[in-house]
């Protein structure tokens, strides 16, 4: 264990300062959901969104998961470029576990969401977002859990491919409808009884209702509870096959 836990700092601490090299990648990653914020945001501030809330309680907790969902369900990109220039089998014939390989990795990827969505809310609460500081921490936590677990999965497919052509369709299959049917921008609430009842197979459509739970400073929610579990065993079913196919790659 503690093995692990030195190959996972060793791997974090490589990447992460490839990160800090790169201040388009920190900037920039942030750049959609704060066009969203500014440019889409005011356009709800007297629309009826059928929840509790301002319409800045109900937008910047689907904004922080898109943040998420985009940001890490891409990560594999990069996965695929260390293949084709024999990174990762320099890496492989080394002592350093392989579990630690996938986790360093997306323990950075956490880090920069992380520090993404500080971003985003400290330019939301300028906008006028008002929110509990606990409900904002709360969202913290399910943007992280949220990147763990498409950033993992995302690792693996890329172990799959040969090419980012055969990445990026695949990404793009699932994170468009995961976006359109999970709620991020509107509540689902509005949208109509069938299409409402299938947005519920999505895993990302219960981490925002229970976002916009804990944003308007309700915790003892059966939303907050669903959005819990969900998160917490998704993000433990995307390790697990993220680490399986380091293992056997």
């Amino acid at each position: 264990m503690k093995t692990l836990a030195s190959d996972t700092l060793l791997i974090f601490g490589r990447y992460a300062r490839q990160t800090l090299s790169s201040r388009f990648q920190m900037l920039f990653g942030i750049l959609m959901p704060l066009l969203y914020l500014v440019f889409f945001g005011p356009l709800l501030t007297d629309l009826p969104l059928g929840g509790t809330g301002s319409s800045w309680q109900v937008l910047v907790p689907g904004l922080l998961l898109q943040l998420g969902l985009f940001g890490a369900a891409f990560c594999g990109f990069g996965i695929i470029l260390e293949k084709n220039y024999g990174v990762v089998e320099r890496m492989r014939v080394t002592p350093v576990s392989r579990l630690a390989l996938l986790l360093g990795r997306v323990l950075r990827d956490t880090a920069l969401f992380l520090f993404q969505a500080v971003l985003l809310v400290l330019a939301a609460l300028a906008m006028g977002l008002r929110a509990p500081l606990a409900g904002i921490l709360i969202g913290f936590v399910f943007v992280a859990l949220l990147t763990v677990s498409l950033a993992s999965l995302s690792y693996a497919l890329a172990f799959r491919v040969r090419t980012p052509q055969e990445f990026g369709p695949v990404i793009n299959a699932v994170t468009m409808p995961s976006m359109l049917l999970s709620g991020l921008m509107l509540p689902m609430a509005l949208a109509p009884g069938w299409l409402n009842a299938l947005s519920h197979v999505m895993p990302v459509r219960y981490l925002v209702d229970a976002m916009r739970d804990a944003y308007v400073g309700a915790y003892a929610t059966a939303d907050m509870l669903y959005g819990a579990l969900v998160a917490v065993a998704f993000a433990g079913f995307a390790v697990t096959v993220g680490t399986r196919v380091f293992r056997r790659a």
